[in-house]
């Protein structure tokens, strides 16, 4: 018979040991306080009326606050307050002479009602902490499935634009190169393993990212042989870190999107370098003539998108420039690395 692993919840266990040193405490201190043998046994004899506490603590932290408060709000909770703390104390007070019937005479307001209200306070209090860390807890796991969302969907619009520039590639090199073919092909099922099977991780190892981007580059010159003069350079070691999937190859993207075309000897240069803090890339490309082009909405999709990925995943983690001047359009990306090592 298989067992499955039972989750740890901390937020129950520090409950839990929170309420245990609290009862513990609410019956040993009457009985070591007394002050003659009289008072330590009337301190025992009134250890169930102590213990009948615990379901108004539960009452008021768990159920009160956390559904009558947070649905029917503040006058609601405190009119339900007031009824249990008057029907607790009245219910005290009869089971206190029940236990001890020479108490009758001892039937005052003080009595029945300030054990019971000072129940009532530390419960109202541990109750809206609890409340208040749950709340917050549930507006970080709120905002982080709407990051991860985000990010998901950023991802879904990069790929298909991607496949769509590869499968132009592979058209290409079919018509003019065919027996480019099976190299190509090889190529492109790596790029699909990556794209398929990696990329959804939140990070990858940095060193699939490049191995990525370098079938990228190879394959892009295989297609343009030596139209386009095209350098790759990475410097530094690519292992022991990670990275979020899909971050460089827009820029490259971008580069032969309007690096490629109606350029005079056009040139597209990658330079990549790993330092022990920090990773920067390099990508430069002479611009395009063609206006068209240059107003294609979509052909911006991927620069857009990794921008905002940058800002959600690495927020004050990475710098971001675009640079165009002399016919050269250059991006340059520094991302941080120290937090990110395995």
């Amino acid at each position: 018979m298989n067992f499955a692993p039972i989750a740890f919840n901390s937020d129950r266990f520090y409950r839990l040991i929170f309420q245990t040193i609290l009862w513990i405490l609410w019956i040993v201190v009457p009985i070591i306080s007394a002050h003659d043998e009289r008072g330590r046994l009337f301190s025992i004899a009134m250890i169930p009326v102590a213990l009948s506490n615990i379901p108004l603590f539960l009452i008021n932290s768990e159920w009160l606050i956390p559904k009558v408060f947070r649905k029917k709000g503040i006058g609601y909770y405190l009119l339900s307050l007031l009824v249990l703390v008057v029907l607790y104390g009245f219910f005290q007070t009869l089971f206190k002479e029940w236990l001890v019937e020479d108490l009758q005479h001892k039937r005052s307001l003080f009595w029945m009602f300030v054990p019971v209200i000072f129940v009532t306070a530390i419960s109202t209090g541990y109750g809206f902490i609890n409340y208040l860390l749950r709340e917050e807890k549930n507006r970080q796991e709120e905002q982080q499935e709407r990051l991860q969302s985000e990010v998901s969907f950023l991802r879904s619009q990069i790929s298909p634009h991607f496949i769509f520039n590869v499968l132009n590639s592979i058209v290409y090199l079919i018509r003019i190169k065919s027996d480019q073919a099976e190299k190509v092909t090889l190529e492109l099922s790596e790029l699909m393993r990556y794209m398929l099977y990696e990329s959804g991780d939140q990070q990858v190892p940095l060193a699939k990212e490049i191995g990525y981007l370098e079938n990228y580059v190879e394959l892009q010159k295989v297609r343009f042989g030596e139209d386009v003069d095209i350098n790759l350079v990475v410097e530094g070691n690519r292992h022991g870190t990670v990275i979020e999937p899909m971050l460089l190859i827009p820029f490259v993207e971008n580069a032969f999107k309007h690096g490629v075309g109606l350029v005079e000897n056009p040139s597209i240069n990658i330079h990549l370098t790993i330092n022990e803090k920090d990773l920067i890339f390099t990508v430069t490309n002479k611009k395009t003539t063609d206006t068209a082009a240059e107003k294609d909405d979509a052909s911006g999709i991927g620069l857009r998108n990794v921008s905002r990925r940058l800002e959600l995943l690495y927020p004050e983690r990475h710098q971001l420039t675009f640079s165009d001047h002399n016919g050269l359009f250059e991006v340059i990306l520094i991302v941080q690395l120290s937090s990110i090592k395995i």
